[in-house]
């Protein structure tokens, strides 16, 4: 029996990851979660899997929360940044779901690396900002990072059994989300309703935005630069718009591996949760005889321009990553608020990127510096 902690249980892959642990209540068992603001859904995990400690993001939620358990039946529960990061290190955990969406997963994330727990790392966020660091922390504290991403997720088990020497490429697969073709022009009155209808995945707000912009992609890109060690000129993306082939790897004899299934976050999760062995049955497997063709097509990063900042900033280096990230969160938020048009998200970025003066990434006040000013940077260009 596993025991589990969400860090970020009423997001996306919060409620997926519960869905998979409630249909297999003799391997897992839940003994913390972690949420915003969501107080109602938050009561119901509370109530169906019995956590011993919750961590909530804020003083305010914590008083709802508690107003409105019964003192007898509540868990422990505890707020704020150093709540959520204790939760995340708490004894007796064997795995860690690394699942707040952005920057404020990177604290807690930690957190549970340096507790020596293995963590299935849905937070892409922390090795954009902080991947040396973080990776430092990994060797230092024995901790097994296990990718919940399905792209990473693909990459990694491809790559079971073969030396990385023996890998020519990994390719990140991009569904092109719902603005696939779409030109320039056609994207200055794309509204947040159709930016947020992804064709295949079902997702959060902000990720989908992201997977409209091809930010998503490219913080993926930056995230694989990590996981695998491989140079950034063996990282390469591909439009796939069916989402069946999740990412590929080409090895050095010129053959090929991927990974296929319906595109189904449960999937990387349950492989991350059981590693490693496989839970059955987790999707619905593919009716080959039914599928589509599948087809791939390079990526339009002059309309798209968020997937090259991204490799921009891999290049650069330093705390270019987390300012990138940064100014990103803080655009992408503008346009779900009806602020800015979608094409401005790539141009606040890209004025973010070009005033910043690159700091070594080695240490996490620096890092988190970056992040503060960034976004008050954005915020300014906001404000013109």
């Amino acid at each position: 029996m596993k025991k589990i902690v969400i860090l970020g249980s009423t997001g996306s892959i919060g409620r997926n990851s519960l869905d998979i642990i409630a249909k297999f209540p003799d391997h897992f068992s839940v003994i913390g979660l972690t949420a915003g603001r969501n107080t109602a859904l938050l009561m119901e995990q509370i109530r169906l899997f019995h956590p011993e400690i919750v961590a909530v993001s804020d003083e305010k939620t914590y008083w709802d929360l508690r107003e409105s358990m019964g003192p007898d039946t509540a868990p422990e529960i505890r707020f704020g940044i150093d709540g959520i990061s204790s939760t995340a290190s708490m004894p007796g955990a064997d795995i860690v779901i690394s699942a707040i969406v952005g920057a404020a997963g990177l604290l807690p994330t930690l957190a549970a690396i340096r507790s020596g727990k293995t963590v299935g790392l849905a937070n892409k966020e922390t090795l954009v900002m902080a991947g040396d660091l973080a990776l430092s922390e990994v060797r230092i504290h024995g901790t097994t990072l296990l990718p919940v991403d399905s792209e990473h997720s693909a990459i990694f088990q491809c790559m079971q059994g073969y030396e990385k020497n023996s890998v020519k490429k990994i390719i990140l697969t991009a569904s092109g989300g719902p603005f696939i073709g779409k030109t320039r022009e056609e994207l200055e009155t794309a509204s947040p309703d159709s930016a947020l209808k992804h064709p295949n995945w079902s997702m959060g707000r902000k990720i989908s935005i992201d997977s409209a912009t091809l930010m998503n992609k490219g913080l993926e890109v930056i995230e694989a630069f990590h996981l695998f060690g491989l140079p950034l000129d063996k990282i390469d993306v591909l439009i796939h718009p069916q989402s069946i082939i999740h990412s590929i790897v080409e090895f050095t004899d010129g053959s090929c591996m991927a990974q296929l299934s319906q595109p189904d976050m449960r999937g990387p999760i349950a492989y991350a949760l059981s590693y490693p062995e496989r839970l059955d049955p987790v999707m619905k497997p593919l009716a080959w005889e039914r599928l589509p063709g599948l087809t791939f097509q390079r990526p339009d990063t002059a309309t798209f321009s968020c997937l090259s900042f991204a490799y921009a900033a891999l290049q650069e280096g330093g705390t270019l990553p987390a300012v990138l990230n940064a100014s990103n969160e803080l655009a992408v938020s503008a346009f779900l608020d009806g602020i800015i048009g979608f094409n401005k998200i790539p141009a606040i970025i890209k004025k973010v990127m070009d005033l910043h003066k690159i700091q070594p990434a080695d240490d996490i006040a620096l890092i988190l510096e970056a992040d503060r000013w960034a976004r008050e940077e954005a915020m300014k260009i906001l404000g013109e």
